[in-house]
């Protein structure tokens, strides 16, 4: 890591003639599931997402902090389905970023008290994450972002990104 600040440098490779805006974010994620209520008590019920909106048993709002959604789970194309075949396209996961490591610390709490196996877990310097699935196989990432002036950049000034080991027993014993 470094300790000063350095302006973060795009790659050049692909780099639009016009950026996209200045805080334009990703609003939520919409996902179709095989049993609404199955995948209600995984994202209500292990991770504390509040729902906002339910559509009898077709569709689900849910929220964190009262946002109108941030997840929309439906069965309309997929009721009783099954996940993607392995080398499919498709979602490779989706992300859930927590405000400070002391809640990616409750967040695992909830999963290992549910007893849900994580896919990996990992420090990237930028972050930290929590790799696992949800109950139709969609991939899940938990994680927390560093304060900016901590993530570890190239001597060019660009982002360096890692896969580093997380120190598990660490963020579970963060309060």
């Amino acid at each position: 890591m470094t300790d000063t600040i350095t302006p973060l440098k795009p790659m050049a490779d692909h780099a639009s003639a016009r950026p996209i805006a200045d805080g334009v974010r990703i609003g939520h994620v919409h996902l179709k599931v095989a049993d609404l209520e199955r995948a209600l008590s995984f994202y209500c019920g292990v991770l504390g997402f509040e729902m906002m909106q339910r559509r009898g048993n077709e569709a689900a709002f849910l929220s964190a902090g009262g946002y109108h959604h941030h997840i929309a789970l439906n069965t309309w194309e997929s009721l009783g389905g099954s996940p993607p075949p392995a080398g499919s396209t498709g979602l490779y996961h989706l992300a859930i970023l927590y405000p400070t490591r002391a809640l990616l610390g409750d967040a695992l709490r909830r999963l290992m008290a549910a007893g849900i196996t994580l896919d990996g877990a990992s420090d990237h310097g930028v972050s930290e994450a929590l790799y696992l699935r949800d109950y139709d196989q969609n991939g899940v990432e938990l994680c927390w972002d560093r304060p900016r002036e901590q993530w570890p950049v190239t001597p060019d000034g660009r982002i360096n990104m890692g896969r580093l080991r997380l120190d598990l027993e660490s963020l579970a014993a963060e309060r």
